[in-house]
């Protein structure tokens, strides 16, 4: 071999190494050039995304449209689950899974109109309709169907949605009770499938015809280790709560944000590996204020439910207000989009 082809071979060996160690830095690290993490949360994977087709966009209630998606193979789900729906601006909203989990050709949701809310339950309605393909994320779930003896399930207007196949799946398997409300009848989807529903004991209270439900009488004489699963409007749950005989344990679904009475103060966010510090107002959210700064962090949902924005805290108290961390997550990181600081002073691994 001549000089110069031992120099041209060895200079392609060179860059050939060079291009595989930085593809193996880059997925150390989604972050890269900044220094990788230990163990990397940024960038972490999200749920494979598929293209659904919209087949069914019927009203099922007043206010209130059901959606059939239909897709081929699609992964299985248990009672409790909800998607991640990409709505066609880009909104990226959460919706409980109301039909069959055996059915692996569709998924079916539903949605009320928010005509105060952020948009997407109007789009959903108004923009989303058959013959349009959506994406959707998921299924997940963080509202499991718990094993028990006896279950109690309080629902609360669109609440049902998550409820009804828990339903399904122990109305021959063990004692159960319902207590279903909603501003009147007409605005209560599914009455018609509850009221065929086997083996428990059913309470639909209208509030235009009945007033507000009787949960004193719901918890009468529940069954010592009995479940309580509950979804409906936050003051709902906190009542549910309130009221939870001994012995009972409490399962929560909510799709809006947590609140407290604490941190909701101004505070400050050094961002360690960009070497800048940003202060977070009362009145906005740790990731605007670091998107300012770093425009590329990655969010989704904005209400604390997928995830993207996950980042690890060096230093500082979180409040935490998300619905989806684990207790050992929530040790060192947090939902940026949703969490604060207790203190006046967060160090995140940015």
């Amino acid at each position: 071999m001549t000089p110069r082809l031992r120099t041209v071979v060895a200079v392609a060996g060179t860059a050939l190494l060079v291009r595989r160690a930085l593809r193996r830095r880059i997925e150390v690290s989604p972050l890269w050039p900044l220094p990788a993490l230990e163990e990397p949360i940024s960038g972490r994977p999200r749920s494979r995304a598929l293209r659904l087709l919209v087949t069914r966009h019927e009203r099922v209630a007043d206010g209130v449209v059901q959606l059939r998606l239909e897709g081929h193979g699609l992964p299985r789900w248990e009672p409790g689950a909800h998607l991640d729906l990409v709505l066609p601006s880009g909104l990226v909203r959460q919706y409980s899974l109301c039909g069959d989990p055996e059915d692996t050709s569709s998924y079916t949701v539903a949605t009320r109109l928010v005509e105060d809310g952020r948009g997407g339950s109007r789009e959903v309605h108004e923009q989303l309709g058959e013959g349009m393909e959506v994406e959707v994320r998921g299924p997940r779930n963080r509202f499991p169907l718990a094993p028990a003896p006896a279950y109690v399930f309080v629902a609360g207007g669109i609440g049902i949605t998550p409820i009804l196949p828990m339903l399904r799946a122990v109305q021959d398997h063990a004692e159960w009770r319902l207590l279903y409300g909603g501003r009147s009848r007409a605005s209560m989807p599914f009455l018609e499938e509850i009221g065929k529903l086997r083996g428990g004991r059913v309470t639909v209270v209208a509030e235009d015809e009945d007033g507000r439900p009787d949960l004193d009488a719901l918890f009468a004489d529940v069954p010592a280790g009995a479940a309580v699963h509950c979804c409906g409007p936050e003051g709902l749950m906190e009542a549910v709560g309130r009221r939870l005989p001994d012995g009972a344990a409490l399962h929560l679904e909510r799709f809006t944000p947590g609140t407290s009475a604490e941190g909701n103060g101004a505070f400050e966010v050094e961002l360690r590996r960009s070497g800048r510090t940003v202060s977070v107002a009362a009145d906005t959210t740790v990731l605007a204020a670091v998107r300012a700064e770093l425009p590329d962090t990655a969010y989704s949902c904005e209400q604390g439910f997928c995830g993207t924005c996950q980042q690890r805290v060096l230093e500082g108290e979180i409040e935490h207000r998300d619905e989806l961390l684990t207790d050992t997550e929530r040790g060192d990181s947090m939902l940026i989009c949703v969490s604060r600081a207790l203190g006046d002073r967060l160090v995140l691994d940015m």
